[in-house]
């Protein structure tokens, strides 16, 4: 499956049940936030959901996302784990590509 095509799921919103369109990256990286937060699917868009006063919610959702893990990702936790100059190393594969090498 492409990283760009978008993948339905169902969320539970305040009680409310809705759907979401997201990539499945970002359906992996919310999965991640909420393992790590000891959270559901749902209680974490329900926090977004109250803290978010515009009409779309899964835009709210992604810019949720990339901020949780930009706050994770600090200079040290970054040295840690090699990262450095762009130009001294290829990009990071596309997800695709990284499970077809498998």
């Amino acid at each position: 499956m492409p990283g760009g095509s978008l993948l339905n799921r169902n969320v539970t919103i305040a009680g409310r049940r809705t759907s979401m369109k997201l990539e499945p990256d970002m359906w992996d990286a919310l999965d991640e936030l909420c393992r790590r937060e000891r959270a559901t699917v749902h209680e974490v868009c329900t926090t977004v959901a109250s803290r978010h006063r515009g009409n779309n919610l899964t835009a709210a959702m992604r810019v949720f996302i990339l901020g949780y893990f930009r706050a994770a990702a600090t200079e040290l936790g970054h040295q840690a784990v090699g990262h450095g100059p762009m130009q001294e190393r290829p990009l990071a594969p596309r997800r695709e590509l990284a499970e077809a090498a498998d």
